[in-house]
């Protein structure tokens, strides 16, 4: 039952997208990015990943913080993040 319990991290153009439980997250991110490669850490809002840019040919540490994103849309940061419990990375 991990599946119900796991988000999906993704990105596009200059965005970075967030799903789970049917809703999408989506926010700016920077213009170099190419795509996320790895989940290091979820920490319930706090996604430590690694990233692959355009302009670096090696992977770069980043950190994503998806409290800030859930207050300025007015959701209930905690009801939201409760039932994560994985985050998976998933491209098309």
């Amino acid at each position: 039952m991990l599946i119900m319990n796991t988000a999906v991290l993704s990105s596009f153009d200059k965005y970075t997208t967030f799903s789970f439980g049917g809703k999408t997250l989506t926010f700016r991110t920077c213009n170099g990015l190419e795509r996320y490669t790895k989940v290091l850490q979820w920490d319930d809002g706090y996604i430590e990943v690694m990233a692959k840019y355009k302009h670096k040919d090696e992977e770069i540490e980043e950190y994503i913080d998806l409290i800030p994103v859930l207050e300025g849309l007015y959701m209930d940061k905690e009801k939201f993040l409760a039932p994560i419990k994985e985050v998976k990375i998933e491209y098309a």
